[in-house]
């Protein structure tokens, strides 16, 4: 979410240098008769919104269910990591009590099982790892399916619409309301959402 974020904000920075580029410079041949030309039509009548990302995806219905879910899996990864390390760490307890009162029979049976313990250690790490590389895949898918489903709306919304420019709230400094349709986008978008679940 953050690198489209990114990437959405450069470009809306230079659509925004872009546009400040042709607004404010003119050159000879700006001046008709004396007179300075205002610019074209197209550029002068142009439809401007933005929405507010962050509060949508906040208050997005399919936010909150990807949200849900993804913490059901992480309480359950959670419960089997701590599982296994509870597990392993009695095992380490219990290994180290009997070599201190000297229950092990002989030094190769002390070792082989040091060695298994070492071995389920390794094999607890790389389950940590594994469980956090498919959380941080799973917010990933999320943040897509977020994103897709935003700019699929906004394609639909912008048909009917014919904004020249919807933007991301979070480059916009200070902005008029009334040019605010994050409120709209939602409701339609949950309306969207719940129509199809």
């Amino acid at each position: 979410m953050k690198n489209s974020s990114l990437i959405l904000n450069l470009v809306l920075l230079v659509a925004v240098i872009v546009l400040f580029v042709l607004h404010f410079t003119s050159g000879p041949s700006a001046k008709q008769n004396g007179a300075l030309v205002t610019g074209s039509p197209q550029l002068t009548d142009m439809k401007i919104a933005y929405v507010k990302v962050d509060s949508l995806i906040v208050n997005y219905d399919l936010a909150q269910a990807l949200h849900d879910e993804f913490t059901k899996n992480q309480d359950a990864y959670t419960k089997e990591y701590a599982t296994r390390r509870s597990k392993f760490e009695e095992q380490a307890a219990a290994f180290q009590e009997k070599v201190q009162r000297g229950g092990f029979l002989t030094e190769q049976r002390a070792v082989q099982e040091r060695d298994r313990l070492v071995s389920e250690e390794q094999e607890i790490q790389k389950l940590d790892q594994e469980l956090s590389s498919k959380l941080a895949e799973m917010q990933n898918a999320n943040n897509n399916q977020l994103v897709d489903s935003l700019m699929a709306y906004l394609n639909r919304f912008n048909a009917e619409k014919k904004y020249a420019y919807i933007f991301n709230s979070s480059g916009i400094l200070i902005g008029d309301e009334a040019h605010n349709i994050t409120k709209e986008v939602l409701d339609a978008m949950n309306a969207d959402y719940a129509e199809k679940n």
